[in-house]
């Protein structure tokens, strides 16, 4: 299982029959598995890494810091969980350190960023304080290196 998970990770177009081929299993062994890892919710969901930098119309991403009031029974949850609905957010996760939730978001601005923060999140019932850090730009994401060095031309020697 680990094994056709790492694959996955590593390339979610992989199909049964290449995985099959590389861990030496049978190609049904390998989709009965991956279909239940699917309904287990172990996979939740295959993507496409972009970057969008590399566009002419691209996002603005921002990093937003929280720090939540604890609920009683639901701890940071039912925050965590409002945050989490609002189309903007790309993640939620509860930290350490001095804040409580770092939440990813994407907008189509700056401003749009800025307004996101201070109507939408800014006045949750449980959120005490916000910090936004705006992504200048990105070097790796998912484990893959967005950044590509020119490769060298060699000089034309002649005599």
């Amino acid at each position: 299982m680990k094994d056709i998970l790492e694959i996955l990770s590593e390339n979610a177009k992989a199909t049964p029959a290449e995985i099959a081929a590389l861990l030496g299993l049978s190609e049904a062994d390998v989709a009965s598995e991956i279909q239940e890892l699917e309904s287990a919710g172990v996979i939740r969901k295959y993507i496409t890494l972009i970057n969008w930098e590399k566009l002419d119309k691209s996002y603005v991403f921002a990093v937003l810091e929280l720090k939540v009031a604890l609920q009683r029974k639901t701890g940071y949850d039912a925050v965590a969980e409002r945050i989490a609905n609002f189309s903007e957010v790309e993640s939620v996760r509860l930290i350490s350190g001095d804040h409580d939730l770092s939440v990813t978001v994407r907008g189509e601005s700056m401003k749009d960023i800025a307004y996101f923060v201070a109507e939408k999140i800014a006045p949750l019932e449980g959120v005490q304080s916000t910090c936004t850090h705006f992504i200048l730009k990105s070097y790796k994401e998912h484990g893959v290196i967005l950044t590509e060095k020119p490769k060298p031309q060699r000089l034309v020697i002649t005599p």
